[in-house]
């Protein structure tokens, strides 16, 4: 399989073998500006070398959001050059011959985590902690896409009805209380002065080391995140949540037991209080992980559709 996962700093690819393991991989710098034909070339050049010999089954394309799954197009708030970009047709020309599968990056970590990830599980929350909150739900094997691709956005979840507004044009979401920016923003606020940078790592290192403030930041993060995973259990009867991204990865020790804390103190029912929470073990890898497993579904829908 050829995975590939467009985000807003690089595009990496990778060839995986059908049991998960990673053959080979390369990874781009996304071009900025708004020249799309750039970013389009930048993802040719990082599946080239990859398809060289042949013999790709299927490719599978984790992607910053919004997206459209049944108009192949993606729209990264991250990447202005690209607004309802078929990048589909555009691997679909670069490999030609084999399925193309599309879903969300958060969609395709939760997937990665779900295939390879620790232990077997029927349902799994995956949530991406970074520049903003994003994650995916899988089921039964399967992750949820909905009609266009966008169900699984866990940080646009209302966890205050009062609170501030979000960039998505919603108020009180998770994202404006958990992504790094936002729990940079909210300390400085508070009058935090930073001792060891002024971003998300900064923060971190100032919470570990007593600041009142930066560790209050992650706490307030941690308890909107919290109070998410108890709203989506609710909902799905989930067994494991799994935590990645940028902030996670950079302070894991400062989130998993506030956030462990913050659902024990607001969660009633015992199938909501039963939910694992842990960090990913597979780090960067899994999101390239749960495009390969899109592409492998793709390629066996394909192969059945030409049998029957």
């Amino acid at each position: 399989m050829l995975a590939v996962d467009v985000g807003g700093t690089k595009i990496a690819a990778a060839l995986v073998a059908e049991d998960g393991r990673i053959l080979r991989g390369s990874s781009v710098p996304t071009p900025g500006g708004r020249d799309a034909d750039l970013v389009a070339d930048a993802v040719v050049r990082a599946v080239a070398d990859l398809d060289a010999a042949g013999g790709v089954a299927a490719v599978g394309i984790g992607s910053a959001g919004p997206l459209d799954v049944v108009a192949g197009t993606v729209s990264p708030v991250n990447i202005p050059a690209w607004r309802g970009y078929p990048i589909v047709a555009t691997l679909r020309a670069a490999v030609p011959g084999v399925p193309v599968a599309l879903a969300g990056d958060g969609q395709c970590m939760a997937l990665g985590e779900y295939w390879r990830g620790e232990g077997e599980v029927r349902a799994l929350l995956g949530m991406v902690v970074s520049t903003g909150v994003g994650g995916g739900v899988v089921l039964d094997g399967r992750v949820q896409t909905g009609p266009t691709g966008s169900a699984g956005h866990i940080g646009h979840i209302t966890v205050d009805p009062d609170g501030p507004r979000c960039p998505c044009g919603g108020r009180g979401c998770v994202e404006v209380y958990a992504s790094g920016p936002s729990m940079v923003r909210w300390a400085r606020e508070q009058g935090w002065t930073p001792g060891s940078g002024a971003d998300g790592a900064g923060l971190a290192t100032d919470a570990r080391a007593g600041d009142p403030v930066a560790r209050a930041a992650f706490e307030r993060g941690a308890r909107a995140v919290a109070a998410a995973i108890v709203c989506a259990a609710a909902l799905v009867e989930l067994d494991e949540v799994v935590l990645g991204g940028g902030v996670v990865n950079g302070a894991a020790d400062l989130l998993l037991d506030p956030i462990r804390a913050g659902m024990a103190a607001i969660a009633g029912l015992e199938f909501i209080r039963r939910v694992r929470v842990r960090a990913s073990t597979l780090g960067a890898e899994a999101g390239l992980l749960g495009a390969a497993a899109l592409g492998l579904e793709a390629a066996t829908r394909e192969h059945h559709a030409v049998v029957a």
